[in-house]
């Protein structure tokens, strides 16, 4: 079942095209990925969803049906552009969000109280905003955006500026997330976090959509349906690149020969080189 249905989603600034007629499916429980160059529409597309603004022309459903204002209170929203009170303290802060996000005082006060000892920020509560570094500031906010515990989570660049560290601590969170049964759209140009993370994507480039499917699919689509024999030869390891067709007469060679076979692998492409050749090859459209 889908969460999220964009129907033919067309938004238009005066003469400048932001979307031109994007439709896509976002699966429930699933991790999907919004991927493109900037300026490709991702930003514009995600403020339609959550109805920040409202398309030119055609429609988003939520569960089936168009969405609302109702709906908006089950999406948890972290933006790429990062927005706290700088001048309040910590905790004041994210009870505020929480409780703006429907929650009850005491409610807001237990679940922040358990992600904040998760995150290892428990003595942060007190501190003001102003204090804290970029990275700090957006543990915080990531906090502030699931501690509703909303069954959509839109996350645009969520490990802009963490450490790598931090980044897998995020991811961490992302997947256990999921687990528990969230749908996210994470909006990235990390293509290393999307084979890591992502179940379905869907690229865009100027204002259209590019492709989308599963990202295992996708990436065996744009393979040239190769395999990698490794294998020991006089003591010195070696490689072979053939044809999967090729493969099967390769290796009863290799055997034959008494040559130990260490590896076996089919070659498939890595998401960063099927999203540059994509957006490069549309760039003379």
């Amino acid at each position: 079942m889908s969460i999220i249905e964009v129907k033919n989603v067309t938004k238009t600034f005066g003469e400048k095209v932001a979307l031109k007629d994007v439709s896509l499916s976002i699966p429930e429980g699933k991790i999907f990925g919004l991927l493109g160059p900037n300026g490709a529409g991702k930003s514009t597309l995600i403020r339609i969803i959550n109805r920040i603004t409202i398309a030119t022309a055609g429609e988003v459903l939520f569960q089936g049906h168009p969405i609302t204002s109702e709906d908006v209170q089950h999406i948890g929203y972290l933006p790429e552009e990062r927005g706290l009170y700088r001048k309040m303290k910590v905790g004041d802060q994210a009870m505020y969000l929480a409780q703006l996000r429907g929650m009850s005082s005491r409610q807001a006060a237990y679940e922040l109280k358990q992600w904040f000892v998760r995150f290892g920020i428990q003595d942060w509560w007190n501190k003001k905003v102003e204090e804290l570094s970029k990275g700090m500031a957006q543990k915080v906010q990531f906090i502030t955006t699931v501690v509703h515990k909303p069954s959509l989570m839109i996350l645009d660049e969520p490990f802009s500026g963490f450490d790598p560290v931090n980044a897998d601590l995020i991811r961490k969170e992302i997947l256990r997330l999921k687990d528990e049964g969230a749908t996210i759209i994470l909006s990235t140009h990390n293509m290393e976090s999307v084979e890591e993370l992502c179940d379905e994507i869907a690229l865009l480039d100027k204002a259209k959509l590019v492709i989308t499917g599963g990202t295992d699919d996708i990436r065996h689509r744009f393979g040239e349906d190769n395999v990698e024999i490794e294998y020991t030869e006089d003591y010195v390891r070696k490689t072979d690149v053939v044809s999967r067709e090729a493969a099967p007469e390769r290796l009863t060679e290799l055997i034959e020969k008494g040559i130990r076979i260490n590896s076996y692998r089919e070659l498939v492409p890595r998401m960063n080189d099927i999203f540059i050749k994509l957006v490069t090859e549309g760039e003379g459209k």
